[in-house]
């Protein structure tokens, strides 16, 4: 199962390359801004923009036990229908 911190890792690593699209399956990929990616006919759960995310953090850490931050993101793929576990 995919965690937040797993999320906030690639998203914190994703700055300046793109956007992170997250499947039901845990697996993720840095798209374009504006691309619909798909995969076996399924489109992405979420996708999330780094740099509005985590680039107000100055180490990964600050934003790996950041409440809000990690709140954001599972409010996000639950509302989204997907599932997320924190640890």
């Amino acid at each position: 199962m995919l965690t937040t911190e797993d999320i906030i890792r690639k998203i914190w690593d994703a700055q300046g390359y793109g956007n992170i699209a997250v499947w039901d399956d845990g697996s993720t990929q840095v798209i374009e801004p504006g691309e619909a990616p798909v995969r076996d006919g399924i489109p992405p759960r979420a996708v999330f923009k780094p740099i509005p995310l985590v680039a107000r953090f100055p180490m990964l850490d600050n934003a790996l036990y950041n409440p809000e931050l990690r709140e954001t993101i599972e409010r996000t793929l639950r509302d989204a229908g997907g599932s997320i576990g924190r640890e």
